[in-house]
């Protein structure tokens, strides 16, 4: 049995919402390709000890990962054959960018970053 939109009364708000959409994610080109991009998600979870940062990154080799840190954000850079993702996460806290552990596992980043401690003292001659 075949629809007959014709008399759907709604069936110009739904294509109108479709083609809303469509515009929003790409001007209607379909992606259907391994990879990462908008996929991508990035969580941050923190203690009072450490901040961890969590991020997909399907299709990626763990070569092809280049992490740096300033102490108040990570930059997470990667790329596959199809495409390239670079992110600056802005951190919850201050860290010790010395203190980094980073493990890679079935496309998981997951990067540890111990607290810096607190504004230093300064002795008053």
């Amino acid at each position: 049995m075949r629809r007959d939109d014709r008399n759907d009364p709604f069936d110009d708000i739904f294509r109108e919402i479709e083609r809303m959409m469509n515009d929003v994610m790409g001007g209607g080109v379909e992606v259907n390709d391994a990879g990462f991009g908008s996929d991508t998600h990035v969580d941050i979870h923190e203690t009072d000890e450490e901040i961890r940062v969590i991020a997909d990154l399907p299709g990626v080799e763990k070569e092809d990962i280049g992490l740096t840190c300033d102490g108040k954000a990570l930059t997470i850079s990667a790329a596959n054959d199809r495409r390239e993702y670079d992110e600056r996460v802005t951190l919850p806290g201050q860290v010790d960018e010395h203190s980094a552990r980073a493990t890679y596992n079935n496309g998981i980043l997951e990067v540890v970053l111990a607290r810096a401690d607190g504004s230093a003292a300064i002795d008053v001659d």
